[in-house]
């Protein structure tokens, strides 16, 4: 009984989300591409049967904050056998000495959080080695501390177009994919438009300008659960929800995916 609701919960949960995402992205200005956004479940506590249950409802796309957490979920015979095409993001912090273990996750579709030269170079030195003779590139995306808060992570705006010149001509194990950043939480959007959005938006264009790419091949990641509506209407990305039942939602609804 208790799977039966939680499979009628996390269902029902999942079509609100992309009944939101539908109408945000009917009020996104005629002239942006139709391009659809990526919804990325954030899983990050959550047990691996509440991953396979979301899978079966056709969500695809999970991430999470944390290395061994990551490792340990994706390594899990019960996702292994039920989930042949999931795709791991992986939306947290990264430290140097963690790229080993985390390039060894099965299906690792994504690092969104590549924030300097070094953490470039080593993720693609090591993707190297592991791959070993496939030719297959690893996606990542470079992170961008919009916001300015010293609690985040990421790039300084102004590093941007230099540090993907440099992924882009000097890694070539990795397949640059966008620009990625969490930015403030819980700003009020009566003041306008979310100013780390737009930063990201200006960084995005400065970057397709310098090398001289169309807007729509570089992929944006932002917004989370309190403020993807707003993202997807101005911009096709992807962005982060928390996977949760009904239930759950009552008891968590401060918290921020990071």
């Amino acid at each position: 009984m208790w799977k039966v609701a939680m499979s009628e919960e996390l269902g029902k949960a999942l079509q609100s989300v992309v009944e939101r995402v539908n109408q945000a992205a009917a009020r996104r200005p005629k002239i942006l591409p139709a391009k659809s956004p990526r919804l990325v479940a954030v899983s990050k506590t959550k047990p691996p049967d509440m991953v396979v249950e979301a899978y079966r409802q056709g969500q695809r796309n999970f991430g999470e904050n944390y290395v061994n957490e990551l490792v340990d979920k994706a390594s899990d015979p019960l996702i292994l056998g039920s989930c042949p095409e999931i795709k791991w993001h992986f939306i947290g912090h990264l430290q140097k000495n963690n790229v080993n273990k985390l390039l060894g996750v099965p299906n690792l579709f994504l690092v969104e959080t590549v924030d300097s030269v070094k953490l470039a170079d080593k993720i693609n030195s090591s993707w190297q080695r592991i791959r070993g003779a496939s030719t297959q590139r690893l996606k990542v995306m470079l992170q961008i501390n919009t916001s300015g808060e010293q609690s985040k992570h990421g790039l300084p705006p102004e590093e941007t177009v230099n540090t993907v010149k440099h992924i882009v001509s000097q890694c070539s194990a990795l397949q640059f994919l966008g620009l990625m950043t969490i930015g403030r939480y819980g700003y009020d959007l009566t003041l306008g438009p979310n100013p780390d959005f737009q930063m990201l938006l200006s960084r995005r264009q400065e970057v397709c300008d310098s090398l001289k790419l169309a807007l729509e091949e570089l992929e944006l990641s932002m917004g989370m659960s309190t403020d993807f509506e707003h993202a997807v209407s101005i911009v096709p990305s992807h962005f982060f929800f928390l996977v949760e039942t009904k239930t759950e939602a009552n008891n968590m609804q401060n918290e921020c995916e990071i």
